[in-house]
Order: structure tokens, then sequence, then C-alpha cells
């Protein structure tokens, strides 16, 4: 694997509760649709199962919360994600600022 395919991945594939705190800061979301979304505003298609287990774990630590809408569970950021996602976007700035 070529260095920029590796950080292609780790910063994409292996680090996808970014890419899906970003997309429920702009609006709530389905479960479902998050790899679509993912795929269309970021450009990676990630697994099918992926994101459900993203989502899972991010709801049970605090930084998203689920309710049922129309027999569907509807996913939608809670301030400590919006905090969590703060601290990522600061991280990957100070290391574009050394590079």
């Amino acid at each position: 694997m070529l260095p920029i395919e590796h950080l292609q991945k780790s910063n994409t594939i292996e680090n996808l509760w970014i890419y899906i705190l970003s997309l429920l800061r702009k609006r709530k979301v389905y479960a479902w649709k998050i790899p679509g979304l993912v795929e269309k505003e970021f450009k990676f298609k990630p697994g099918k199962i992926t994101p459900y287990r993203v989502l899972y774990r991010l709801e049970k630590e605090g930084f998203v919360k689920s309710e049922m809408e129309e027999r569907r569970r509807i996913y939608q950021i809670t301030g400590k994600g919006k905090k969590e996602l703060e601290l990522a976007k600061n991280f990957f700035q100070e290391i574009l600022n050394k590079i």
C-alpha cells in the first residue's frame, strides 16, 4: 500500500465517526441514509454494517442520540458530540499547520 493510500484509509474508513458526526451536525439522519451521504459528501464508501456499529457506539458514549420517528430510528448529534467533533477539527488543523 502506498503511503497516501494508507493515509486516506486511516483518515476515512477507520475514522468514520468524524464523518457521521459531521453529517449529524447539519441535520437529523436515519441510519440507513448515512452510507450514501458519506459517499456523496466525502467521496468514500463505508461498509454496509460499519456505520450502524459506529452509530451504536457513538450513542452509547453520548455523542449522538436517537428517537423513533415513523417506525424508524433517526439520529442527531448531542452537545458532547459537537465538542468532540470540534476537538477532531482542531487536531487536524494543528497537523496541517505543521506539515
